[in-house]
């Protein structure tokens, strides 16, 4: 192969056909997933949402493909329940470009106020202790404690012993994959992922946060700069209460008792009901 030039099979990814890419690392067996228009409801795609690899791969996989990222356009993502909905085409992508119009605090606010005003005053209230019916906003940045790359790098590592296949997303970073690739986990919770593609975005630059694998209904996220004091970690709580209120709600109850959970966690796993 020329490594000069991105293989065959992933230039349809690039609405360019991936014009001035590179890849200088083999690629597995697999091939491009095209979004389903009986799901999506849009109509025939004019490219394959992204490639997936036909067997599981190991973390040292995740790491070559990532380190590739600059010169591929190619962020890889470790993909959990391969049937369903990647291999059925139940996606429904979205360009980069619409997230631009959202931010993480405005997604977050929306959120509270609407919490707020549809729940009984009491129950709503008690849920959000110790913030109550005013949005704390946004958590101020963690403190760098290792190189996102290499923490992203680990936690790959970790989830691959899963047994989990490769996903190869056209995406400038992880929070835009989730766009680009069409991802659906969260559409329990907001019925249109782009706002949330948003929210991890904020992440990435507040807290080194990378995205590394997705399901069906889950979001693994690698964190290099983790909240370490208590009351840090608890306005990221609420964040995360926002983007994901299964986890909070569904585990221990309460947004101090979740803030006990990711204290100086290198890793955020989210799932949706």
């Amino acid at each position: 192969m020329n490594d000069h030039q991105l293989p065959p099979e992933l230039c349809p990814l690039f609405a360019d056909g991936g014009r001035g890419r590179a890849l200088a690392i083999a690629v597995p067996e697999g091939g491009v997933v095209w979004p389903d228009p009986g799901y999506t409801g849009q109509g025939p795609s004019p490219r394959p949402a992204f490639w997936m690899s036909d067997e599981p791969v190991s973390g040292a996989h995740w790491r070559s493909f990532h380190a590739e990222h600059a010169r591929s356009g190619l962020w890889p993502v470790l993909l959990d329940e391969s049937a369903q909905p990647w291999s059925a085409g139940q996606v429904v992508p979205d360009e980069p470009v619409q997230i631009d119009h959202f931010t993480a605090e405005g997604f977050m606010t929306e959120v509270w106020q609407e919490w707020v005003s549809q729940m009984p005053a009491q129950d709503a209230l008690d849920e959000l202790d110790p913030y109550g019916a005013i949005c704390p906003g946004l958590a101020p940045p963690g403190t760098p404690v290792a190189e996102p790359a290499e923490v992203a790098a680990w936690y790959a590592g970790v989830l691959a012993e899963r047994g989990m296949p490769l996903g190869l997303v056209a995406a400038p970073r992880g929070a835009d994959a989730l766009a680009v690739m069409g991802w659906q986990g969260a559409l329990h919770h907001n019925e249109w992922m782009v706002p949330l593609a948003a929210v991890v975005r904020s992440w990435e630059e507040r807290f080194g946060a990378r995205v590394v694998g997705v399901g069906f209904n889950t979001l693994e996220l690698s964190v290099a700069a983790p909240p370490v004091e208590p009351e840090h970690a608890l306005r990221v709580a609420a964040e995360h209460w926002a983007f994901c209120p299964d986890n909070v709600v569904q585990g221990p109850g309460d947004l101090r008792g979740y803030a006990e959970q990711i204290i100086g966690g290198h890793a955020w796993s989210f799932w949706w009901d």
